[in-house]
């Protein structure tokens, strides 16, 4: 605990205690703020405000530091694994060798879908978007699966744990199959986590699936990248759901939902779509230009996050990864070439590094899934399925809180103040 502040407030000096993490800035406990000054505090975008308290992820933005339990994910990216990245998120350690044996048996064993659920399918639209799929495929779950809804229950939350990490490559898997008009592929108990999305989602009846190594592996680190990122939009999406006590999968179904927006979860498939349309190395220049110009809309997407004000940790694994994918595809994709002289001239120009513009995560990714063959539309699905072993982790913080309560912002009213009804005949 670190010393208190005193807030000045009308004619009155109220004191508050000021709290010290493990890491990281302290911050000023207001939960008594209204009941001691009659006054909110106004944080549009919570952008100021630490709405939990948390021991899974840590983000220093100044820094470019990401740390999950404290690991950096750097290194967890370079020689962990998916399975063991999630298993550190749910338990708080990294696995032993027969720890990770049996978490990657059990979610192996929860990888099958209720076969009902293939009905489920067949009643969208075969245009409809994975996201929406996946969210109402989600939702869904608390249907076929009544064992692990009760939240009071640490055993069935952590069943619920475990289907949702092991079914979402499933139900993501089916969601691109349906588009496509292809048949459903079954998971196999023998495969990896990623070897086996990647089968479900690309292999088909007529022939045996084979993969590259390197695909394997890339895809892997990519779910790591995108595992848990502290107090996001859909993160808190989930908490928030969470708090009412709904069941897990209506809380990931909220999360998924989140996701979907452009400004979250779409930020990979834009940076693809804009690199496409610069096209050459040569077009670069003229579209610095575009994006300094206050007049002009064009934005430079896949540069700056919110929370980083360096270089995201995340980017320069990604931009090792993609070189990895396309030597071992055979692909020589041009866009890729753009991407990193874009990138050489936006690091050193003085206008991006004094406005602290950096490449972040969705810089690359969008190559790699495409050089994979994802469409795009699959994008942000890939990133719900990486994204729910840090939900479910997130959401089983939360519940096992004794702080924890039903998440319930204030506001600053501007509307109408009191008036009377007037019958409609007299207006």
């Amino acid at each position: 605990m670190a010393d208190g502040a005193t807030l000045r407030f009308g004619n009155k000096d109220t004191a508050f205690a000021v709290r010290s993490g493990t890491t990281g800035p302290d911050v000023i406990d207001i939960r008594k703020l209204y009941a001691q000054t009659g006054a909110f505090t106004f944080d549009p975008g919570f952008t100021s405000t630490a709405s939990c308290e948390s021991g899974l992820t840590f983000i220093d933005g100044d820094e470019g530091v990401l740390l999950h339990r404290g690991y950096p994910i750097e290194q967890l990216a370079e020689d962990s694994s998916f399975m063991e990245v999630s298993y550190l998120l749910l338990n708080g350690e990294l696995p032993g060798k027969a720890e990770l044996d049996r978490f990657s048996h059990t979610i192996s064993r929860h990888t099958m879908l209720h076969e009902q659920l293939a009905n489920f399918y067949r009643g969208f639209r075969r245009d409809a978007h994975p996201m929406a799929i996946m969210c109402g495929v989600v939702g869904a779950l608390s249907a076929f699966y009544h064992d692990s809804t009760d939240i009071s229950d640490p055993r069935q939350r952590m069943i619920a744990s475990h289907r949702l990490i092991a079914k979402m490559p499933t139900i993501a898997a089916m969601a691109y199959k349906y588009s496509i008009g292809q048949p459903f592929i079954y998971p196999r108990n023998d495969l990896s986590y990623t070897h086996n999305f990647l089968r479900m989602t690309f292999g088909v009846p007529a022939e045996d699936y084979h993969v590259d190594p390197v695909v394997v592996r890339a895809l892997d680190r990519i779910f790591i990248l995108h595992a848990d990122h502290e107090q996001n939009a859909s993160t808190s999406t989930v908490r928030l759901a969470g708090s009412s006590g709904a069941n897990p999968f209506a809380c990931i179904a909220a999360g998924i939902a989140c996701l979907w927006g452009p400004a979250h979860g779409g930020a990979n498939e834009a940076a693809l779509n804009m690199l496409r349309e610069i096209g050459t190395p040569d077009r670069i220049p003229h579209y610095i230009a575009r994006a300094k110009d206050k007049n002009d809309p064009f934005r430079l997407m896949g540069f700056g996050h919110r929370v980083y004000k360096n270089y995201d940790p995340r980017a320069s694994v990604m931009q090792k990864t993609v070189r990895e994918v396309l030597t071992a595809l055979g692909v020589s994709d041009p866009v890729f070439d753009v991407a990193l002289q874009l990138e050489e001239m936006a690091l050193n120009d003085p206008y991006f590094i004094e406005k602290k513009l950096f490449p972040n995560v969705d810089f690359y990714s969008g190559i790699i899934l495409s050089a994979m063959g994802f469409p795009t539309t699959m994008f942000t699905a890939l990133f719900a399925l990486a994204r729910t072993v840090g939900w479910v982790a997130q959401w089983n913080e939360m519940i096992s809180d004794p702080d924890q309560k039903i998440g319930r912002p204030r506001q600053l009213y501007t509307g109408p103040t009191r008036r009377d009804y007037v019958a409609v005949e007299a207006r």
